[in-house]
């Protein structure tokens, strides 16, 4: 029997990257160490920050509202997530949120692991130089999207 190797990663050793409308997401598990089980992913989000209305056909979702408030829907169904509330959403199931507290701080995991590419690939890794006029543009996030089996639906809501 072979024993899987243990993974820990203090804050500063936690890939954080520049995400959409000026907030960030930082990678604390990816599927690298994790033997491609799971992703585990936090974003500090400002208040308005929303996501393209979008699917995932690879793997399924769980975020927690760490801190905030947003508006999440799930399909067509539209909810409020208080401070605490959690949303479990399989792949295949339409969604996205807007925060809507000043802002949020969400956790988020996803099986099979390997959505951080996608953030890798539209993002850009905090510790390097900010290139001059470095934006997360729709055509950079569908094509990120895209490459790792997110498909976008419709704009942000």
């Amino acid at each position: 029997m072979t024993m899987a190797l243990a993974h820990l990663a203090q804050r500063e050793q936690q890939q954080k990257l520049e995400w959409l409308d000026g907030g960030t997401f930082s990678v604390l598990l990816g599927k690298d160490d994790t033997e491609g089980k799971l992703t585990v992913g936090r974003f500090d989000v400002p208040r308005g920050e929303a996501p393209p209305f979008h699917l995932h056909t690879r793997e399924d979702e769980v975020f927690l509202l760490v801190r905030g408030t947003a508006l999440v829907w799930c399909g067509e169904e539209e909810h409020e997530l208080g401070e605490g509330g959690i949303v479990y959403l399989p792949r295949g199931v339409p969604h996205s949120y807007r925060i809507t507290s000043e802002r949020a701080d969400l956790l988020v995991i996803t099986t099979p692991g390997g959505i951080e590419g996608m953030f890798r690939h539209a993002g850009r890794d905090l510790a390097t130089p900010r290139p001059e006029g470095f934006e997360i543009s729709p055509s950079l996030l569908a094509e990120a999207s895209e490459r790792y089996g997110n498909v976008i639906v419709g704009p942000p809501r």
